[in-house]
């Protein structure tokens, strides 16, 4: 046990949870430097040093920066040495018993590590892991995401775009899966809209909507209409405190959570420099299965799908069943495979095809002649003849015989007779 955990389970579970709602405020997403500290301190212990103003101890210095480097993050011992001023600079502002009760009266949550709502899925962040997670909604977080598969795109999507992501939604939530994405316009509109169509069941959420900003800066504004369905049937989930603007750098920061929390990323259309090739990338970097929908060639809108499976990163996916399978489990959500059109000959034996070909449409052709144009000898003919009066295929013509009827697939008269 690390004198981190030791210091962790000493405190009271409010201290815990006012420290780690502070650390949302002092610190920005992903800050690897804090999360490692936690590790070794403990919240509240590196809330109360941070305070302080003292020089931190050196053991947690060695151990903060040792942990670092041999996950082979360069400048540990520097970016330590910055962090105390950087996170002193917002100290006094901060009031995590004050962010916990406004969150309340939001009806919202901070869920933290050892919770049972606590995603297990961020652990495989590792020191870029949230410290704690702001969540609005009644359902639970952990038990939503047990069964995910997240959704992105681009912002300025196309009516093509806008329809496979509300299909793919629609399709997965009626397998049981949540549907999580960024709630930005566009794809994630698209298939935020189309999973609260069907709507959450109970503590299950049929979407999880992570935010850039804090939970009560609904962002972008214009699609407050989307946001009260999530509400309605789903969570809003952020990791920076209440009030945090969505400022640009936490978007790309926030995609890292999107890719954490399902077990499969799908994007359905992304720019060759879209934000949501950050998500599917770092999806991939965590070894989920990552999927894209492909698009026209001249579509700009699609150009970062083609990228993303040009490179290896996806599987080209068309519909649900496609994302099914690349989510499912092995060998037992496999998709169907395409059905096309039977036709008259699909199964017969290829001796049988021939003759059938060689037969006439409009007048009977006799044996001698049916081996000449079918290239086969008087006993295949014959046999193969009877074989198709039985399938229905020929009939009796005079002397000979013909097609029974127009065939269901392309193809020309026999030239028997």
């Amino acid at each position: 046990m690390t004198t981190g955990s030791r210091q962790a389970e000493s405190c009271e579970p409010d201290a815990e949870r006012v420290a780690r709602a502070e650390l949302t405020r002092l610190v920005e997403p992903c800050d690897t430097v804090a999360s490692t500290l936690v590790g070794v301190a403990g919240a509240v212990e590196t809330v109360r040093w941070i305070r302080s103003g003292r020089p931190a101890p050196q053991e947690w210095q060695r151990a903060v920066v040792g942990t670092l480097m041999s996950e082979g993050q360069a400048g540990a011992g520097a970016r330590f040495a910055a962090a105390a001023s950087r996170w002193r600079a917002r100290a006094s502002d901060v009031d995590g018993a004050r962010d916990l009760r406004n969150a309340a009266l939001l009806g919202a949550r901070l869920v933290i590590p050892g919770d049972d709502e606590w995603p297990s899925g961020m652990a495989d962040l590792g020191s870029g892991a949230p410290l704690a997670l702001w969540v609005r909604g009644t359902a639970h977080l952990a038990g939503s995401l047990t069964a995910a598969v997240s959704i992105v795109g681009a912002r300025a999507a196309s009516a093509y775009g806008v329809r496979v992501a509300g299909d793919i939604s629609d399709g997965l939530i009626g397998r049981g899966e949540c549907i999580v994405s960024g709630g930005a316009y566009g794809i994630d509109s698209a298939a935020h809209g189309a999973a609260c169509l069907t709507g959450g069941s109970g503590e299950r959420a049929a979407t999880v909507a992570f935010l850039a900003g804090g939970i009560d800066r609904l962002y972008p504004p214009g699609n407050a209409q989307v946001f009260e369905r999530v509400l309605r049937d789903g969570l809003i989930v952020a990791e920076v405190a209440p009030g945090s603007a969505p400022m640009k750098s936490r978007f790309l920061l926030r995609n890292r959570l999107i890719a954490a929390a399902s077990r499969a990323t799908v994007v359905v259309e992304a720019g060759w420099r879209s934000g949501a090739l950050s998500t599917a990338n770092r999806a991939a970097e965590l070894m989920r299965d990552v999927g894209a929908v492909p698009g026209s060639v001249f579509s700009a809108t699609s150009a970062g799908c083609h990228r993303l499976i040009r490179d290896g990163v996806a599987t080209l996916v068309s519909d649900v069943s496609d994302v099914i399978e690349l989510a499912g489990r092995m060998g037992a959500d496999l998709a169907q495979p395409p059905q096309s059109p039977v036709a008259d000959y699909d199964n017969l034996m290829p001796v049988d095809r021939q003759v059938l070909d060689a037969l006439p449409l409009r007048h009977g052709a006799g044996i001698e002649a049916l081996t000449r144009v079918a290239g086969l000898g008087d006993t295949e003919v014959r046999s193969a003849i009877a074989r198709l009066e039985l399938a229905g295929l020929t009939r009796r013509d005079g002397a000979g015989w013909k097609k029974a009827g127009p065939m269901k697939s392309a193809g020309s008269e026999g030239a028997a007779g």
